[in-house]
């Protein structure tokens, strides 16, 4: 769902895909310049009782460039990530991002539930896992 620079991210949905034009008004309403936050995109999905995914599909369909991840990996300017690794990881997270890992990764979703389950900001999570060398994928919205 990252913005390409042929402005082409529909190519990375089936050639099935179809735009639902509900989800497609919302998008419309809600971008700026061809753009839009990671969390409007949350906020679309809850209004609308439908999956992220969806909206994600939706928006990759349109070309609309997907900015402003709240997990800090991508969507900002000018460093694009703007999640840097944390001095020191506590163990309990250490412990609960570890636990979590499916084939060496932690899910975006995973990472937002052990924010929560922690009480620790979402960008705390990503941090911890840039610092531990941890990638995080897939992402809920499909951008990575």
């Amino acid at each position: 769902m990252t913005h390409q620079d042929d402005n082409d991210s529909k190519k990375k949905q089936p050639v099935s895909s179809k735009l639902d034009p509900s989800i497609e008004a919302q998008i419309i309403n809600r971008e700026k310049d061809g753009e839009i936050p990671c969390a409007v995109v949350f906020e679309i999905a809850v209004s609308l009782n439908i999956p992220v995914k969806d909206v994600g599909v939706t928006v990759d369909l349109m070309n609309i460039r997907l900015i402003k991840c709240q997990l800090g990996l991508f969507g900002y300017k000018p460093e694009k990530k703007i999640a840097k690794p944390l001095d020191v990881v506590d163990q309990d997270l250490t412990d609960a991002i570890k636990a979590e890992l499916v084939s060496g990764r932690l899910s975006c979703k995973r990472a937002w539930d052990i924010a929560s389950r922690l009480k620790v900001r979402k960008m705390t999570v990503s941090r911890a896992c840039e610092s531990l060398s941890i990638k995080i994928k897939p992402c809920q919205l499909g951008a990575f």
